[in-house]
């Protein structure tokens, strides 16, 4: 039976990993192998600086007997192709967002993942801290009374003002709906459930943008992808939500409320991990916030919770039965599943811009259950682990 920290490897050293590596390597369960890039001097790079005893190309990575879990940090047109190495090295696999660039390929990695008997996961994992946990837990509690509505906008003029290489960010699988949509549609489905059906507009401004930072300050880049999308999405709960994401807005703007029968919650930045939390009954003139509770690491808790899930599995009996594996590919929160999706309503999104119309969403999907409040990211909890 395998115990102790499971082991993992990153594949993808650019600007994200940083903090990835940072937070897992503050985890005990987890226990850092491996760093692989297509750049191999990112790689020993990062390898350095967190003490990380291999660095190489992704064959190398992956013929490592002792990564059993990858997270994939690659742009997003090569999450698939990654994904599917992974998986056929033996290896789980947790990808940054969106899962695939398109549902078919992401429904092959979950066909084939769940073929394997290996765990699938995907970003965002914000919904995973303390100030979105808390929001679940007191719409479950009552606090707003029945959940109906939510109304959500992310707006700015876009992170080509801040991010030294950023034309990934308007190509296809990416845009303000596929970059920043994930956090919120997750925290959404996460609330009401999986989503039904949806109905959207979407507009690009222009039709290149200009570099404003780094070694390439001053290029210009093409945008393929629209950069203002506004959504209406209906839940199989019979909530609804109305939902803006945009690269077009010289005014800044984070906004998630969720309104019930008895009031409305104010939640948290799902880009963050942190609170506040505020509440306002109907018939109130004031806001009171709720306590948030939890522990908040940033990300790579979706990470740890897959990692636990790994050695759940080694120790139980069931672990020999194939359709038993696949059952478990939803215990863990930050599931393929739920990544898939959430990539099918942003699809549908994009979708219903083109014809004009509402675009039902095939499948129905559990939302993932809260964590415990006492769930604890920097306890040891495996056996074999040193605290």
């Amino acid at each position: 039976m395998t115990a102790g920290p499971v082991g993992v490897a990153v594949i993808g050293a650019g600007v994200i990993s940083a903090e990835y590596l940072r937070t897992l390597s503050t985890f005990p369960d987890i226990r850092l192998v491996a760093v692989a890039d297509i750049a191999p001097e990112r790689a020993a790079a990062a390898a350095r600086a967190h003490g990380i005893p291999l660095a190489g190309d992704v064959p190398a990575v992956l013929d490592e007997p002792d990564v059993e879990l990858v997270v994939n940090l690659t742009v997003p047109a090569a999450h698939a192709q990654v994904a599917a190495a992974a998986l056929r090295a033996g290896k789980h696999v947790y990808g940054e967002k969106p899962l695939t660039p398109t549902p078919n390929e992401a429904e092959r990695l979950v066909a084939e993942a769940s073929e394997r008997g290996l765990l699938l996961g995907g970003a965002p994992d914000t919904f995973l801290g303390a100030g979105l946990q808390s929001a679940i837990r007191a719409v479950r509690a009552g606090h707003i009374g029945r959940p109906v509505a939510a109304t959500t906008a992310v707006q700015s003029l876009g992170p080509e003002s801040w991010h030294p290489d950023p034309a990934f960010f308007y190509q296809p699988g990416a845009g303000p709906l596929f970059d920043l949509g994930p956090y919120y549609l997750t925290a959404l489905v996460a609330l009401f459930g999986s989503v039904a059906r949806v109905a959207a507009t979407a507009a690009r401004a222009r039709e290149h943008r200009t570099v404003a930072t780094g070694p390439k300050a001053g290029q210009s880049f093409p945008v393929d992808v629209p950069t203002h999308v506004s959504a209406l999405l209906e839940f199989a709960s019979d909530a609804s939500a109305n939902s803006t994401f945009s690269f077009d807005s010289s005014h800044p703007r984070i906004r998630f409320e969720i309104t019930g029968t008895e009031g409305t919650l104010a939640v948290p930045d799902p880009n963050t991990f942190r609170g506040p939390l505020r509440l306002r009954a109907n018939g109130s003139d004031e806001w009171r916030e709720l306590p948030v509770r939890g522990r908040t690491d940033g990300r790579g808790l979706g990470v740890l919770d897959m990692a636990r899930t790994i050695r759940a599995q080694d120790s139980s009996a069931r672990i020999r039965d194939k359709a038993a594996i696949a059952d478990g590919l939803s215990t863990h929160r930050a599931s393929g599943a739920l990544a898939f999706h959430v990539l099918q309503t942003m699809t549908a999104i994009t979708q219903s811009a083109a014809v004009g119309a509402f675009v039902p969403l095939p499948a129905q999907l559990v939302p993932p259950a809260p964590l415990p409040e006492d769930w604890d990211p920097t306890a040891a909890t495996l056996s074999g682990t040193s605290p």
